[in-house]
């Protein structure tokens, strides 16, 4: 029996394995091993290990890696400090195979530290552009990995054309999209008593929008004014909001402060409440029942598509991405900001776009990691 070890350091990285998660725990071949680190630990960041235990994923480690500052040096430093921590466990687990999901800093740990243990890697959500410094990483850790599970075509044919083995490019789609198209939304919108947060509590049987924007490492410097960007359209619009609080990435602290400053100068508690994460499926139900999502998610690339719902996408983070017909993009500026959620809202409900899978990556997944050849040597091919 394989042990797969998943390594999540995020919110947003559970989000796109917990479906592969179940597969394998469930897979009579394979045997689940899970790592949690990052900002998943962190009470201000909602502590999401929490959703991933009531969901029946015990961690086998926890590993506190995130060193303070809130800036690109601080990142740095965390990938090192993680990098060491991750060997220790993993020099514990003694596991076949690290999966590890897409692109983020605290990831390529993971990545560097199986590589040296030699222990095959595999990564998901690999082959895709975007924005910021996630594009860089997200690259270096697809020459790492052994085992490529890339969510489409296109993004196939890129970890082809960087010399990988097609014997081990697996095109699987994106285990995002399982949740709903296996209908795993939590459909119980009391949400305000279940998970607080801070603001008013709306009507969601009325059209609200739902906002969710991380800061962008390449321009963190700026991430307040950006911030303020977007919330000030809101406050025009005073459309019933709910709002995701930012991940830890560089320029966090300032665009909390921005949000902070923003509700302390602003009667804000009759259209706005923030949260600083939900569970997975209780979110899916709210991105499938808000008239529009903004901000710069990824959720609003790959899972906003397949259910149809409307997406504004502010600024560069996911720029290059694949999209579907109902995102439309602008800059950091209030009055296009107003502009195009007005479009959204006036255009309502999309046809679904299953550009990013048709709700069995999981699976396929787990299927694959249990029958692979597994070969840590990598030569690049032509």
């Amino acid at each position: 029996m394989r042990k797969v070890c998943v390594v999540v350091s995020s919110h947003t990285d559970y989000v796109g394995v917990k479906t592969i998660m179940q597969a394998i725990k469930e897979h009579e071949d394979l045997e689940l091993q899970f790592i949690v680190g990052g900002s998943a630990l962190l009470e201000r960041f909602g502590a999401s290990v929490n959703y991933m235990i009531d969901d029946g994923f015990a961690p086998d480690a926890q590993i506190y890696m995130e060193v303070e500052g809130d800036n690109l040096m601080t990142m740095a430093k965390t990938v090192g400090l993680a990098i060491i921590e991750t060997a220790v466990t993993l020099e514990r687990l003694q596991p076949d195979i690290v999966l590890i999901v897409g692109d983020r800093y605290e990831t390529i740990s993971a990545a560097i530290a199986a590589s040296y243990m030699n222990i095959p890697l595999a990564q998901t959500m690999c082959g895709e552009i975007s924005g910021t410094i996630d594009e860089h990483i997200r690259h270096a850790i697809t020459k790492l990995a052994h085992i490529h599970f890339p969510a489409t075509r296109l993004s196939e044919q890129r970890i082809l054309r960087m010399g990988e083995d097609p014997e081990h490019v697996y095109m699987v789609g994106c285990p995002t999209v399982d949740r709903i198209i296996n209908g795993a939304q939590d459909d119980n919108l009391d949400i305000f008593d279940r998970f607080k947060g801070v603001g008013g509590r709306l009507d969601l049987s009325e059209p609200f929008l739902l906002a969710m924007q991380h800061p962008v490492t390449t321009e963190y410097q700026d991430a307040r004014r950006q911030i303020e960007e977007t919330l000030s359209a809101l406050q025009t619009l005073k459309m019933p909001t709910i709002m995701i609080w930012p991940n830890i990435d560089a320029g966090h602290a300032a665009m909390a402060k921005g949000i902070r400053t923003f509700r302390e100068n602003n009667e804000v508690d009759n259209w706005l409440h923030m949260f600083k994460n939900l569970p997975p499926d209780v979110f899916l139900n709210l991105l499938d029942k808000c008239a529009c999502l903004i901000g710069n998610s990824n959720c609003g690339i790959r899972e906003a598509p397949a259910l149809g719902t409307p997406v504004v996408n502010i600024g560069t983070r996911q720029k290059g991405r694949e999209r579907a017909s109902n995102v439309i993009d602008v800059d950091y500026n209030r009055h296009k900001i107003i502009d195009a959620i007005l479009t959204q809202y006036a255009h309502g409900k999309y046809t679904p776009n299953f550009l990013y899978g048709d709700g069995r990556a999981g699976k396929r997944i787990a299927d694959i990691l249990a029958t692979c050849e597994l070969n840590i040597n990598k030569r690049m091919t032509y």
